[in-house]
């Protein structure tokens, strides 16, 4: 569980790293992404979740990282 919360928190401050660096640039970019079709969204979402569990499934059957 503390693994589980320790990540979450990491991925907030991923998530919020852009914004308080350059929040004019994230505005431009999120501007971009409201002109762009649901199908290229869903298709990028799926690539990235893709990675997320490859990049997951690497680091927990590798010994790379014990």
């Amino acid at each position: 569980m503390k693994l589980l919360l320790t990540l979450i928190g990491l991925v907030f401050i991923f998530e919020g790293l852009p914004y308080v660096v350059s929040p004019e640039a994230m505005q431009r970019w999120l501007r971009q992404l409201l002109e762009m079709r649901p199908g290229q969204l869903r298709f990028m979402g799926l690539v990235a979740m893709g990675f997320g569990f490859f990049l997951c499934y690497i680091t927990q059957k590798s010994g790379m990282f014990q």
